[in-house]
């Protein structure tokens, strides 16, 4: 049963711990959810070439993400039995260590919540319309590969 129509997909900046523990703080009131998951998605500092990630710059096709959000979500509505679910990405520039994705998935049951996340964060990370930008130190770039 959906119970959410609007939605929010982008955040300025990164998500912060506040916000994510606001989210989880607000579902306390919904009595008929006995499950929750969610999946945070942080900034490595990966080392490529020698050169570590400080940083990671996002964009995105606004429009054309909003639609496929949209697709994605009622795919998993479709397919298990959730009670509600909020996604969040960053766009603009987040900091090695800090949140840039934030999916929260609310059903009755565990078992439901478990697979619904596995299958909407693997939906998110090939098919959203999301790009990054990794950034070093000496001010060079590479444009991150979602796999």
């Amino acid at each position: 049963m959906k119970t959410e129509k609007k939605i929010n997909l982008f955040v300025q900046g990164p998500i912060s711990p506040e916000f994510i523990a606001g989210s989880i703080a607000k579902h306390q009131r919904k009595t008929h959810i006995g499950a929750h998951d969610i999946f945070l998605g942080q900034v490595r500092a990966d080392t490529i070439d020698g050169r570590t990630v400080e940083a990671i710059e996002y964009s995105a096709y606004e429009a054309m993400a909003l639609e496929k959000i949209v697709e994605i979500r009622e795919a998993a509505f479709a397919k298990y039995d959730l009670s509600c679910m909020h996604i969040y990405h960053s766009l603009g520039r987040v900091a090695a260590g800090e949140i840039c994705l934030f999916v929260f998935v609310s059903s009755p049951h565990r078992k439901e919540v478990f697979t619904a996340l596995h299958q909407v964060v693997e939906h998110i990370k090939k098919e959203l319309p999301v790009f990054g930008k990794e950034c070093f130190g000496d001010d060079s770039y590479s444009w991150k590969i979602n796999q």
